[in-house]
């Protein structure tokens, strides 16, 4: 009897949000706990179907990662629910997100456990979850199954996280991560830095995926800096994927910047978060999207930009 009621009530909530022209932005900042199936019917009519062009169908060459934290730094910065990063993750994978990034940092600065709780059941990709390497971000894990879970060092100073995870210097420990997800069906992802030593010690930890970070490419000061940084990824890139492991890259990654790594075919996916907001004040999270698989796609297949 239990299913057949639980499939009623989902019923009717479709009902209801069907017949209104609703902003579930605003609808989900009244009622941050009303269910998420209304939330999720919601959006067919707050939200068209995603149009399948041609540069966003085989921008999936490459994977789209959209890391949701900053919809929820601007919440927190005042207090309020809104924007909700739920209705932000909707929007994403709507419009050609491939995933639905987002970082639960021990101190709670952006992303907050309803969120990813919420998010979890309401996603229709599969949700990366980045957390530092402590046991109660352990447990959070196993509790709320993401399908990945990308490990990242944290610092409680730091305004975003500014290197790779030191493998090497905690090898034991990030063993015992990587078997506790595994075990559970997590798939582990290390955010590391394009360091042929650190790779391969998280290769032989257990890991089969690294996303390589690429903020000191982002940020180098001469084009000089950015061709060695950017050499240095592809050297990385290539040494990861001959150990057979899955290659992802993120960090610091924009429109302006994202084609030469785009252009790595080792690459698999990348996560991409601030700059996306950004862009997203000023278009909209649509078009922010698909101007991003855009120029990942025109790089991929060596079209002019």
């Amino acid at each position: 009897m239990e299913k057949p009621c639980r499939l009623l009530i989902r019923w009717l909530d479709y009902k209801v949000i069907s017949r209104m022209r609703i902003d579930t932005n605003q609808f989900h900042a009244s009622y941050p706990h009303f269910s998420v199936a209304i939330v999720k019917a919601a959006r067919i009519r707050y939200n068209p179907p995603f149009e399948h062009s041609l540069f966003h169908y085989k921008a999936n060459l490459m994977l789209l990662g959209v890391n949701i934290d900053h919809v929820a730094t601007l919440r927190n910065a005042r207090g309020v629910s809104y924007p909700s990063p739920l209705e932000a993750a909707l929007i994403a994978e709507t419009y050609g997100a491939d995933l639905i990034t987002l970082h639960l940092r021990e101190d709670r600065r952006h992303i907050k456990d309803d969120d990813v709780a919420l998010i979890k059941q309401a996603i229709r990709t599969r949700m990366n979850l980045e957390m530092a390497m402590t046991e109660e971000m352990l447990a959070h894990a196993l509790r709320i199954r993401p399908e990945d879970v990308c490990i990242v060092p944290e610092k409680r100073a730091e305004v975003t996280t500014e290197g790779g995870l030191d493998v090497i210097g905690q090898a034991g420990k990030v063993r015992h991560y990587i078997y506790e997800l595994q075990a559970a069906s997590i798939r582990v992802s290390i955010f590391i830095a394009p360091d042929k030593p650190q790779i391969q010690k998280a290769f032989d930890m257990g890991a089969r995926v690294v996303e390589l970070h690429t903020g000191a490419y982002a940020d180098a000061a001469t084009p000089e800096q950015c061709r060695n940084e950017l050499q240095r990824i592809r050297e990385a890139a290539q040494f990861a994927a001959q150990l057979g492991m899955t290659v992802n890259a993120g960090h610091g990654l924009t429109i302006h910047n994202v084609a030469p790594i785009a252009q790595i075919p080792e690459i698999a996916e990348l996560n991409i978060g601030h700059s996306l907001i950004a862009q997203a004040v000023f278009l909209g999270l649509p078009k922010a999207i698909a101007q991003m698989k855009e120029v990942m796609y025109r790089a991929r297949n060596g079209l002019a930009a």
